[in-house]
This record gives C-alpha cells, sequence and structure tokens, in this order.
C-alpha cells in the first residue's frame, strides 16, 4: 500500500509553521523587552547626567517630569541613539558603553567648571584641555583629599568601561539583520530630523511643541531649561560665527570716518606698559569683612575707574582680547575664546597699531607660551617678541606660580635695553587662584571676617596678600618710571574677580559663590568691576573715567600716548562717548543707564554700534574691506581675507 504523502507531511508542516510563529512572537517579545530596556536605559542616563550637572536630585526629576521641560524629548532622542548604535555595533546595549561616559563624564566636568566660573561646560572648552591638565597640580594641592577620590574612581571607570566591553562582545545577544535593518531605518531618520532643530536661529513649530527652547543669550538659563546635553548640543555650532544682518562693502563703505590728526612729531614719543593684574580686584569692598592694612593703597590711590569685565574667576584670555584689540566678546557666540577659535591669521591690534609708529612691541607672560594659543595669537596680533617661561629668567616664585615682584622687574629691565619707543603688554600670574593657606610664609593682612570659616579666612588671608604684593610691584615700576627721561604710560587693571568661593556667601557680597550674568546695572557692577590705573609719568593720573568695557582701553592708550587713529579714537572714541560699557545682555549708557537685552533678534541697534559690529566682522571674519580706511597699518598685513 502506498501512503499519501500529503497524510504525512502536513502534520511536520503544521508543526513547523506553529514552532516558526512562535519564534518569530518569542522574537518580538525579546525585541521589544530589549527596547523597553533601552528606554529605561535612557531614562536612567538622562536623570544621571542632569543630576550630577544641576547638583541636585530635585531638579533633575523635576526636568524629566515637568510639562513645562524638554525632558521625555531629551529621553527620546537619546533611546534613538542607544537604539540606532546598537545597530551599528551589533549587540544589544553595547551603545551604553560608549554613551553613557560620553554623558555623564561632560556633566561632571560642567558642574565642576560651574563651582570656580559660574558657566557649564561648553563644546569649546574642549579646545584648552591641555589648560586644565597644566592646572591639575595646583588643584590637587588645594584639595588634595577629592582630588585622589576623583582620580581613583576615574581609574575605577575605566578599568569597568575595558572590562564590560570585552564582557559584552561575548555575552551581549547579536542583533539579528532585521532588527539592525529596523532600528536604522526608524532611528537615523529620527535623529536626522532632530539635528534639523538645532538651528537656534530659525522657528522651529515642533521644537516649540518639544518644550526645548534655545536661549543663547543666557546660557545659565539654557541649561537649566533644556537640560545639560540639549543645551550642549546648542552650543556645538558657537564656532560658525555668521555676518551681522546687513553687513557687506556697502555698510562698510557707508561708515563715516572723521579726519584723523597726525600726533605732533616731537621726536619723544611715549613708551607704554600695560599689565593686566590676573585676578586683581579690591577686597575692601567685602562689606563685613575689614582687612588690615589696606592691601591696594598705591592702586588706590591713583585710581582711574574701573574694568567692567565680561568675565568672572577665569577666562583671562577674553578680557586680554578685548584690551587689545578694541573689540568686544559681546559681538561673538556666547561661550565663545577668540583666543581659541577664532585668531587665525593676521588681527588689528594695539601692537600692530604702534609697530606702525615705530615702536617695539613685545609681549610678556611668566607661563608657557601654548597656554589659551598665546604664542599664536600674540603673533596674529603683530608683537615682535612673546617673552614667556620658556625664555624668560628663573623667576622668584610665590606659591607655585611667579611673583609679581620678579615679573615686573624682568619688564623693568627689557625696557631699560630698549632704546626705541615700545609698547610692552604682560600678563601677571602670581594673582591666580585657587588661594591655597600657607602660600605666603607670612600673611601681612590681618582679617576680620565675623561670618567668616577658618578655611574662607584662610583663602582671603592669602588672596589679600597677593593683592598687597601686586600693589607694591606697582609702586616700584611708577617709582621706575619716574626716574626715566622718557614718558613713561603705565596701565594696570584687573581681568575679573577672583574665584574666592565662599568668601563671597558667606561674608553676604554675593547671594552665590559665582558671578551673576545678567542683572540690574548695580548687581553687574558689584560683580564684575575691577581696579583700573591709567598713569603717566609727564601727566599723572588719568581720572574718572569710569566703569568701562576692556576694549575701551585701547582708546585711552591711543589718546594718551597723543595718536589719533581712525579706529581707536575714531569709530572706538564715538562708541566709548555714548556708552561706557558693551556687555553681552546690556548697553551701559554714559547718562541713562542701561539698555536691556540689545542684542535680542528684533531689537533696534544703535548704528555707532551697528558700525562697530560692521568693522570687528570684517577684521576677524570677512573680507577686509574696512582695512585701508580704518586700520591703514593692518592694511600691508592682509595678504587674504582675516580669518
Amino acid at each position: 500500500m502506498v501512503s499519501d504523502p500529503a497524510i504525512s507531511i502536513t502534520p511536520d508542516r503544521a508543526v513547523a509553521s506553529v514552532a516558526a510563529k512562535a519564534n518569530r512572537r518569542n522574537g518580538y517579545a525579546w525585541a521589544a523587552v530589549r527596547l523597553g530596556n533601552l528606554l529605561l536605559l535612557a531614562v536612567l542616563t538622562v536623570l544621571t547626567t542632569e543630576w550630577i550637572a544641576r547638583g541636585n536630585l530635585h531638579e533633575a526629576l523635576r526636568f524629566l517630569i515637568a510639562t513645562d521641560r524638554p525632558g521625555p524629548a531629551a529621553v527620546g532622542i537619546l533611546f534613538l541613539l542607544f537604539a540606532a548604535t546598537d545597530a551599528l555595533l551589533g549587540r544589544a546595549y553595547q551603545s551604553a558603553l560608549v554613551l553613557v561616559p560620553l554623558a555623564v563624564i561632560p556633566a561632571f566636568i560642567s558642574a565642576q567648571k560651574q563651582l570656580f566660573l559660574s558657566d557649564p561646560l561648553y563644546p569649546s572648552d574642549m579646545l584648552f584641555g591641555r589648560q586644565i591638565l597644566q592646572l591639575l597640580p595646583v588643584m590637587v594641592a588645594a584639595r588634595p583629599y577629592l582630588a585622589v577620590a576623583i582620580g581613583g574612581c576615574l581609574v575605577a571607570t575605566l578599568v569597568a568601561l575595558v572590562y564590560l566591553w570585552f564582557f559584552a562582545w561575548r555575552r551581549f545577544p547579536s542583533l539579528s539583520r532585521p532588527a539592525k535593518l529596523f532600528r536604522l531605518l526608524v532611528g537615523v531618520p529620527l535623529i536626522g530630523s532632530f539635528l534639523s532643530l538645532m538651528d537656534y536661529a530659525e522657528y522651529s513649530p515642533l521644537r516649540d511643541r518639544l518644550n526645548i527652547i534655545p536661549m543663547m543669550w543666557d546660557q545659565r538659563e539654557n541649561y537649566l531649561h533644556n537640560g545639560f546635553l540639549l543645551a550642549f548640543a546648542f552650543n556645538l555650532p558657537m564656532a560658525n560665527v555668521t555676518a551681522p544682518e546687513g553687513y557687506g562693502v556697502q555698510a562698510i563703505e557707508a561708515i563715516p570716518q572723521g579726519a584723523p590728526l597726525a600726533a605732533a612729531d616731537t621726536g619723544e614719543h611715549p613708551d607704554v606698559i600695560m599689565l593686566m593684574s590676573e585676578s586683581l580686584w579690591d577686597p575692601t569692598r567685602l562689606g563685613n569683612v575689614r582687612l588690615s592694612p589696606d592691601p591696594m593703597p598705591t592702586i588706590r590711590k591713583n585710581a582711574s575707574g574701573n574694568i567692567f569685565s565680561p568675565e568672572f574667576g577665569g577666562m583671562t584670555a577674553n578680557v586680554e582680547f578685548e584690551a587689545l584689540t578694541g573689540f568686544s566678546n559681546a559681538f561673538l557666540p556666547y561661550g565663545s575664546i577668540p583666543y581659541q577659535q577664532y585668531v587665525r591669521g593676521p588681527v588689528p591690534s594695539l601692537a600692530t597699531f604702534f609697530r606702525s609708529k615705530g615702536y617695539v612691541a613685545k609681549s610678556f607672560h611668566p607661563f608657557q607660551s601654548w597656554f589659551w594659543n598665546r604664542a599664536n595669537v600674540y603673533e596674529s596680533f603683530g608683537f615682535e617678541s612673546f617673552l614667556s617661561e620658556e625664555n624668560m629668567p628663573v623667576m622668584d616664585k610665590r606659591g607655585i606660580f611667579a611673583s609679581d615682584e620678579a615679573f615686573t622687574k624682568e619688564v623693568m629691565r627689557a625696557a631699560d635695553r630698549t632704546q626705541k619707543p615700545f609698547f610692552f603688554f604682560g600678563v601677571t600670574l602670581q594673582g591666580h587662584g585657587p588661594y591655597e593657606p600657607n602660600r605666603y610664609a607670612k600673611n601681612t593682612i590681618a582679617i576680620d571676617g565675623p561670618t567668616l570659616s577658618p578655611a574662607s579666612t584662610q583663602s582671603l588671608a592669602t588672596y589679600a596678600q597677593g593683592v598687597r604684593e601686586a600693589d607694591q610691584s606697582l609702586k616700584m615700576l611708577m617709582d621706575w618710571a619716574k626716574k626715566r627721561r622718557r614718558e613713561t604710560i603705565i596701565v594696570i587693571f584687573g581681568d575679573h574677580l577672583p574665584p574666592l568661593g565662599t568668601v563671597y556667601t558667606e561674608s553676604g557680597y554675593m547671594p552665590d559663590q559665582v558671578a551673576t550674568r545678567s542683572a540690574p546695572l548695580d548687581v553687574m557692577k558689584r560683580e564684575h568691576e575691577t581696579p583700573l590705573v591709567v598713569w603717566s609719568s609727564k601727566k599723572g593720573v588719568q581720572k574718572d573715567l569710569g566703569s568701562i568695557s576692556p576694549a575701551f582701553l585701547s582708546y585711552h592708550v591711543v589718546k594718551l600716548a597723543g595718536y589719533e587713529h581712525p579706529f581707536y579714537t575714531g569709530i572706538l572714541g564715538a562708541v566709548h562717548e555714548r556708552y561706557e560699557a558693551i556687555d553681552r545682555h546690556q548697553l551701559v549708557q554714559r547718562t541713562a543707564g542701561a539698555v536691556p537685552d540689545w542684542s535680542k533678534a528684533g531689537k533696534k541697534l544703535d548704528p555707532i554700534v551697528r558700525d562697530y559690529r560692521y568693522l570687528q566682522h570684517d577684521m576677524m571674519f570677512g573680507d577686509g574691506f574696512s582695512a585701508e580706511r580704518f586700520f591703514p597699518e593692518q592694511a600691508e598685513r592682509l595678504s587674504g581675507p582675516a580669518s
């Protein structure tokens, strides 16, 4: 008897079909479980990142669940990145070993940065990692136990990541080809759509619905509202500086130019020494603290006004950029560092100007020349030499930094060896924080601060001793200048308030350990003003200069030296007649208070400020249309567009 094939084969096929369906259901179930785990991982990563960056678990939870915050959007975006990265790597959950450290470690660095500098971490900060490494010995000396703990955690984290990577490669479940394809087909387009939302200059209804609100004019609020990951992503394009609306050759040609007067050629042009004193500030401003004796009698006696610093506690190079160029950080993307990002070729500066008048132009700083990219920047600015730690004599130290006295003496020695008129620019180092106890063998300034803790009292005593020695160095320099035959102009100013931490809060000077970035004018002056002395050995102190932006120093220096210039005493002088300071958040008028939020889109801009901005953009990023008319000494240096 021949059996019917259908009778014996059909049951086998049915069993196979049922098994296949079961396998598919099982596969779908496992795929759903894996995606669910990735979603949970994304939630935990965002929560951890925000907790670290904010230093507050309650605020981190609120960011995740509040209906007016983009926490769910951040989770969704990170979930898509996890899924797509898993597809590329081929195994489930392996993306966590890449993306979680990339989220958590920068958040930790951001939290530490905010403790000292008030600002969160920006993408551009990655450009000066060498500076951070160079300052590690100082930070370790100031907080050794914390440094050891952090170092131990970092080593343990690296060991764990290496172990988990090899463990994952062997044990984590591999993804099937359909699973990989599905994740990529869904994840990549959605991630691409998100990237299109990152142009904060363009309105996006979808971004609004997701409660993602870029606040580039107020980065502190930007990070608080959008969370660390989204705000950091918004700042990635900051190096792409767009031209101001209306900029072009016609706009430059339309800028009126006064008729500059040539300096009277007496054959005796004054020497100029311009010193930016690290963290120089008046600690007697601390109302609930008494210091005895006065740590800065020379500076107080010869005060010309104050510098309205755009920074706090750090970012020295940004203040230096303004003082040397006459340009303003207010016209650049928030969080940017011109020395690192934008100075890539010849840029007008006081060095270029004075060299065009036959001066010798030298720069001095008793630290390594790569710090803040100074070696390249000074060359771009037109200095003919830069004396740094590498090529200066070994100097006496105060703590681990070169003393102001030794540095000042070196500047004086260089001046005595220079026959021609000179423009010297120097940056001191002794006042750099942190202000650890026992930096000095003896602190000569007594601190009476009933509300200060012992640690804060010691920190303030160290800082005040440094101020006293900076003041004594200035007196030494002025006494030397008085004996010289040629007139000597001395300009000294502080770059920013010192990072004194709890001294500010315990004394009641500020509500936080760091300064406010946007506040009423009286608060901003309280938290951003540093001392300024503009003095001539023949003409004496230049009084009542006001509370001015560092950019306006170039106007006063050129004017006091007896010169006229189309930009420095022309355009910049015209701006200065109307404004004392140009801050990112407000224009400080000479007579009518401050103009807040002047830089926001849609605000009508004062034509003189608009022209100032055009000239800066033209010389830094544009085609140099203005060089011949406004920077004649710069025109011959330009072989192509400024960049």
